[in-house]
């Protein structure tokens, strides 16, 4: 075997329809457009979604809400999460580095602290905003809930 034998595997390779280049090739007149209308035309091209003349899907269904570009968005971190990660890798203090290094926020997330679970000991919590009953459990406990301006 050497470079003037190689052949690529029977079947690997299809040669494309040659459409359009004259009677002989059995594809020449219409070029398998069919007869007429503006399917058969150059420059054809049907809008995104065209029913065939039926009401479309997105015109069917009413338009409802709206997105409030001055909406803050904010990550939740549970009371739980912090008491077990408080109690595993005895840590007091609790910012946005601390939950960064611990895999709960990534980048410039926002963070707000919910009051699922319950704590055992008293922490220092640093986040962008509290629910009430995290507040107060974090309080309960001694602990100090700082809210980042």
């Amino acid at each position: 075997m050497n470079l003037s034998n190689l052949k690529p595997a029977e079947g690997s390779i299809k040669h494309s329809k040659r459409i359009g280049r004259g009677a002989g090739s059995g594809k020449g007149g219409t070029a398998t457009r069919g007869n007429k209308g503006a399917k058969a035309r150059s420059g054809y091209h049907q809008k995104v979604g065209f029913e065939g003349g039926q009401m479309p899907l997105y015109r069917r269904v009413p338009k409802f809400g709206f997105k409030n570009l001055n909406r803050i968005e904010y990550v939740g971190v549970n009371i739980d999460t912090i008491n077990a990660l408080a109690e595993t890798k005895n840590i007091t203090d609790f910012n946005i580095d601390v939950l960064k290094q611990n895999g709960l926020i990534s980048g410039k997330d926002r963070i707000k602290i919910l009051g699922r679970g319950e704590l055992s000991k008293a922490v220092n919590v640093t986040a962008h905003a509290f629910s009430a009953t995290a507040k107060k459990a974090i309080e309960d406990k001694g602990g100090v809930a700082t809210v980042i301006e």
